[in-house]
């Protein structure tokens, strides 16, 4: 091979003698495959002085192919690239397309080495009769040289270098081409070649243009497609037929131009180059699309995303890790079930308009796994304000393409119920509250720190006014502000803070959780993802697992590496089952008693901020968890939910368990229709059944005449409307916005003057 590369190199020199000729006579234009490589009157001797003709090792980077990612079942529903490519092996593209490339590019491919100078000085000579470009000059492989030289440019400069018309380029070409000869095989070479070259309509490789064009592999393109195909390489974007008719009838042109050539070579017989030529330009423009913008599950596929860009074992920085997404060829398996993700989608749409300002959005987690479901959302994801599209993940923190979030309401107020079992209260333990609360002083609550952070001007008040004793059910039930205030006095704010840490939770934004006196009643912006997360850790019997989305990464080799569940305990079991014992409860006796429960097993909480502001739902069964959310991304505490029309009904205002719920439960029993029902593990009622010491009062010996009917219950539902207290304002538009307790009337009510410094 290197013998006959330096024979080649003498005789080049002559050629370059033509060459020159030709640029002289001025038609070096029409000689395709051997462009300007110097001025006219350039001398042989001072040609000669730069030619090595040595083969020269070329480096071939992988070619950006496209990265796919998958249901849980292996379903692509998105798709990632840099260059819309799927590489093939050379068996898998029909004969008839190998045929008609080598025909028209390189008809001597199998006889030549790096350089055809019989194939050279013929095409010279047909394209400077014919006044354009009927042939290449150029060998496939030098070809491939020049493509693998252009994909590797990063800059535009380096871009235009590597298509120069310079005599340096081209014997650089041409070094490169007699290492890559010596190299591969000659059918190695074409198979490279097909898979690097470019045909015009953003297709790169022979497979992902035989599917743009034609909607078929490869494997199965017939004569007139393969000449089409074939066609195309020569100037792509000339006879893009993505441009427009002109440009379609370039291509149809070039086309027949191959069908010629074939059957001018004895490959086809002129009678089915006649036929073929009476064929229409079959272009059926196959859709490419790629990115989270064209998935069906985008809020998903932007979590997949982020999750790629954010962890340093796919790059050491984010351009290295988008490289990888965008260029990898990967096949990412993920956690997404479509039937679940179905479920919800179809939930939300039942309730919440895409065109209302309010925005639900719903995540879906396994317990035991973290493994992600589903995430849905009320609004299209987009950037039309026109259409009212989202062009951030609703579903999602900051870290993972999100908001700031809303502030999250009673729910928060399961971690200090955990918090009171896990410090040793049984189910009938209880505090006297009264219907408002106020601390005697800043020392009665301490963050973390040790710092004071009690505030002893604001006052918080429970729905429907309500007070007295009580336990750690009826409290839980009626989602008592005044109780949980006291309840989160009584075990510390410190030891709550903890807890909610433990089951995964986190600001949505990124930053520190404000822990503050009214931390138990959610005053932290949260996202639908990670309250999901920390309610599964109940179902998963205290066995908190971080959020994930992808099971697998198969590399471009078939390297195929596995994602497992990350968990670890993080509260007790019995503590775990105690909580779920308490929180099945709501649908029954609490705040979810209009809406009900699924017909299995299920524990929950409502959260509605001060004067619902945010509305949100969280709840699990032993097989799934989720968290739906309810607010104004235009700022919550602006654009309450109050007065509003939301999914085509008119709302006066709206709690947890208005919307929120609704959705929750109508996701729940379709997603798992079909699963069998699990139970959750009973309470140890042995541990925590009765009273330890904070027991309720005896109640007076009742006057049946006096008393008449009332039965002296301690707790009463409020006809299922009220959450009783919690979180706050918070999403979107007000970085401080006021108090916000989960209360059903807003009765969470704060001075102005203490209005900032609390939120």
């Amino acid at each position: 091979m290197q013998a006959r590369g330096k024979a080649q190199g003498s005789v080049f020199v002559n050629l370059l003698r033509l060459i020159g000729a030709a640029v002289a006579a001025g038609v070096l234009a029409a000689a395709i495959a051997l462009p300007a490589v110097g001025g006219a009157g350039m001398g042989v001797k001072s040609t000669t002085d730069v030619l090595n003709l040595k083969p020269e090792d070329l480096k071939e980077p992988p070619l950006p192919e496209k990265t796919e990612i998958r249901d849980s079942k292996g379903k692509q529903i998105a798709q990632f690239y840099f260059q819309n490519r799927e590489s093939v092996p050379l068996d898998k593209v029909a004969p008839i397309m190998r045929t008609a490339i080598i025909s028209i590019e390189d008809y001597r491919f199998y006889e030549h080495g790096a350089l055809d100078l019989e194939g050279s000085a013929r095409a010279l000579m047909t394209n400077f009769k014919s006044g354009g470009v009927a042939q290449g000059g150029s060998s496939i492989t030098q070809q491939y040289v020049k493509q693998v030289i252009f994909n590797k440019a990063e800059s535009d400069e380096e871009k235009a270098a590597a298509i120069a018309p310079t005599v340096s380029r081209k014997l650089n070409e041409l070094r490169y081409a007699m290492a890559i000869e010596e190299k591969y095989t000659k059918d190695e070479i074409l198979e490279r070649y097909l898979n690097i070259a470019y045909f015009g309509a953003s297709a790169y490789g022979i497979q992902a243009a035989s599917k743009r064009f034609f909607d078929k592999p490869a494997s199965e393109l017939n004569l007139e497609e393969a000449a089409t195909l074939a066609g195309a390489v020569q100037n792509p974007n000339a006879t893009d037929p993505n441009l427009g008719k002109q440009h379609r009838a370039s291509l149809l042109s070039r086309r027949n131009v191959v069908l010629d050539r074939m059957a001018e070579l004895g490959k086809i017989t002129n009678e089915q180059a006649a036929e073929a030529k009476t064929k229409k330009l079959t272009y059926k423009d196959i859709a490419i699309p790629g990115g989270c913008e064209a998935s069906a599950y985008p809020y998903f596929c932007l979590y997949v995303q982020h999750e790629i860009l954010n962890d340093r074992q796919f790059g050491k920085t984010e351009k290295a890790r988008r490289e990888f997404l965008n260029r990898g060829g990967l096949i990412i398996k993920t956690t997404l079930d479509t039937k679940m993700q179905k479920a919800a989608d179809k939930a939300i749409k039942k309730f919440v308009n895409a065109s209302d300002k309010p925005v639900a959005a719903e995540a879906l987690i396994e317990p035991g796994t973290g493994a992600i479901k589903a995430m849905a959302a009320s609004r299209n994801f987009g950037t039309s304000k026109k259409k009212n599209e989202s062009n951030y993940n609703l579903v999602a923190d900051v870290a993972h393409g999100g908001g700031s979030g809303f502030q999250a309401g009673s729910t928060f107020k399961a971690f200090t119920l955990a918090t009171a079992l896990k410090e040793g209260m049984r189910y009938e333990d209880g505090i006297n509250s009264g219907s408002s609360f106020q601390a005697n002083g800043y020392s009665d609550f301490k963050n973390c720190k040790g710092e004071n952070v009690g505030d002893p001007s604001h006052v918080a008040h429970n729905s429907e006014g309500g007070g007295g004793f009580k336990t750690l059910q009826t409290g839980t039930w009626g989602s008592v502000n005044t109780f949980f205030l006291r309840l989160e006095q009584k075990v510390g704010l410190c030891d709550v803070v903890r807890t909610a840490k433990d089951l995964g939770i986190k600001r949505a934004d990124g930053g520190k959780l404000r822990e503050v006196e009214t931390f138990t009643l959610g005053v932290n912006e949260m996202d639908p993802v990670t309250v999901a997360s920390a309610y599964a850790t109940f179902a998963a019997r205290g066995n908190y697992c971080k959020p994930m989305a992808i099971t697998s990464i198969t590399d471009r080799d078939g390297k195929t590496t596995p994602f497992k569940p990350t968990c670890k305990q993080t509260l007790d079991e019995k503590v775990a089952d105690a909580v779920s014992g308490i929180l099945s409860g709501v649908f029954t006796k609490g705040t979810m008693t209009s809406v009900g429960g699924i017909g299995r097993d299920a524990a929950g909480k409502t959260g509605t901020t001060d004067g619902s502001m945010t509305a949100w739902f969280a709840g699990y069964t032993p097989d799934l968890a989720g968290a739906v959310s309810l607010g104004d991304p235009r700022g919550s505490y602006t654009h309450p939910l109050r007065n509003i029309r939301i999914g085509g009904r008119t709302y006066g205002e709206v709690f947890g368990a208005t919307i929120s719920g609704r959705i929750w439960k109508e996701t729940f029993v379709n997603a798992l229709k079909g699963i069998e029902a699990s139970s959750f593990t009973p309470p140890d009622m042995s541990e925590f059944g009765g009273c330890s010491g904070g027991c309720a009062p005896k109640p007076p010996k009742k006057d049946p005449i006096r008393d008449g009917g009332n039965n002296g219950d301690p707790f009463e539902v409020p006809n299922g409307r009220g959450d009783g207290g919690g979180g706050g304002g918070g999403g979107g538009g007000n970085p401080n916005p006021p108090g916000n307790p989960d209360d059903a009337t807003g009765l969470f009510q704060v001075p102005a003057a203490t209005t900032n410094t609390r939120n």
